[in-house]
């Protein structure tokens, strides 16, 4: 009787964890599949099933839209990655991916109530979320929103929250994006995408004030035409004379 029950419990929990599949809702360009019983590459088009084990590649200029339960993936130009796990349960699903190389945007929406566990891979690094959207291109991560505990192949894991960005530096830890300063670790964007614009030069104003140069502005706040002395009949506002080292006139100095 108890090997009845123990049999009947089995069986319910089979049922209640199954793997789960995922779909391509869109797609532009050369996007290909190849699942775990293929050895080759076969051109996917939208509205095709993915499965655990599928490996994911797109070309140049190409993305592709995956849909998984609560999951959508975005995948960029010159992409490849391997969904290693696909798997939901009552109330939860659990989705882990291999990137190993380019870059992805995850978006994980669980509804109300639900549970959803999504951990991206790389060689370099891991980015684990319960809930989120961020961006990862297998060393660079970006939070758009949520919580992401980005970790490298050595040292602990480092919560980066929305907003923040961080990498893996050469030792291979995460980097603290509080102790650090996050702009220096904007994700890079992958080949075949547009490059990150370059941030505005920065000018150096009287007062020890710092303000960026606008472009097609001089960077020298002095106006060269504008005369010394502005009344020079007027006894009473002296001239100060050529040579005397008194120099009263803000340089515009930019660091690049």
């Amino acid at each position: 009787m108890k090997k009845a029950v123990f049999a009947f419990i089995l069986v319910l929990a089979a049922l209640s964890a199954f793997a789960q599949n995922g779909v391509i809702k869109e797609l532009s360009g050369t996007v290909e599949l190849k699942n775990s019983s293929s050895a080759a590459f076969v051109a996917a088009k939208a509205g095709d099933i993915v499965n655990q084990d599928t490996v994911v590649s797109t070309g140049f200029k190409s993305t592709a839209l995956i849909e998984i339960g609560s999951t959508v993936i975005a995948v960029r130009p010159l992409t490849r990655l391997t969904l290693t796990e696909i798997r939901a349960s009552s109330g939860s699903e659990s989705l882990n991916v291999n990137l190993q190389s380019g870059r992805i945007r995850v978006d994980v929406n669980p509804p109300a109530g639900a549970k959803a566990s999504m951990a991206v891979s790389s060689p370099s690094a891991t980015a684990s979320v319960r809930g989120t959207s961020f961006e990862f291109d297998t060393r660079n991560l970006h939070v758009n929103s949520g919580n992401v505990v980005f970790k490298g192949t050595r040292g602990q894991g480092t919560l980066i929250t929305a907003g923040f960005n961080s990498s893996t530096d050469q030792k291979g830890s995460a980097v603290n994006p509080l102790g650090s300063g996050a702009a220096a670790y904007k994700p890079q964007m992958p080949a075949g995408t547009q490059p990150n614009a370059s941030p505005a030069p920065i000018t150096t104003v009287s007062g020890g004030e710092t303000k960026p140069t606008e472009p097609g502005k001089p960077t020298n706040p002095t106006n060269p035409t504008k005369p010394t002395n502005p009344n020079p009949t007027d006894p009473g506002t002296p001239t100060n004379p050529p040579g005397d080292g008194d120099d009263n006139t803000d340089v515009g100095v930019n660091f690049r």
